[in-house]
C-alpha cells in the first residue's frame, strides 16, 4: 500500500530576524544595554576577530578566526593569507555582505589589517592587529 499524502506547495517566506544583542563593555567587563543593526554588527565583527576558531566549545566550529595558524610563517605568505582568513571568518555572519579595501601594513611586531565591512545596514571601517 502506498501512502497518499499531499505535498505542500505553499511558498516559504523568509523573515529577517532582528539583530538585537547585548552591548558589551569590554573595559568594565559588563553588559550595558542593547545594540541593533550596524552597532550590533560592529560588535559581532570585533568578537569574531577576537575569538580563535575551534578553541572554545561554547562556539560552533564556524565561529571565530584561524589567524593563529599564521604564527611563525613567512611574512609574505602571512600577508596573503590574512585577507582570506578574515573574509572566511566574517562571511559566517549573514548580515555581512563582504569585505573591501583590505590594506595590510607590516609592522615590527606583526601586521595590521584595515578594511571596510559591507553590511545590510551600512558600511564601516575596521582595523585588526595580527601578532
Amino acid at each position: 500500500m502506498i501512502p497518499k499524502g499531499g505535498i505542500s506547495n505553499t511558498s516559504v517566506q523568509e523573515i529577517e530576524e532582528p539583530s538585537y544583542t547585548w552591548r558589551l563593555d569590554f573595559t568594565k567587563g559588563r553588559i550595558t544595554g542593547m545594540l541593533d543593526e550596524l552597532e550590533a554588527i560592529k560588535q559581532a565583527v570585533f568578537m569574531i576577530l577576537q575569538t580563535e576558531r575551534f578553541k572554545y566549545i561554547i562556539y560552533s566550529f564556524n565561529y571565530g578566526h584561524e589567524l593563529r595558524s599564521l604564527m611563525g610563517k613567512n611574512p609574505l605568505y602571512v600577508k596573503s593569507e590574512i585577507t582570506r582568513i578574515i573574509k572566511a571568518a566574517l562571511k559566517q555572519d549573514d548580515r555581512i555582505q563582504g569585505i573591501e579595501n583590505m590594506n595590510i601594513i607590516m609592522n615590527k611586531d606583526g601586521m595590521t589589517a584595515a578594511f571596510t565591512v559591507i553590511t545590510n545596514y551600512g558600511d564601516f571601517k575596521f582595523t585588526q592587529e595580527v601578532r
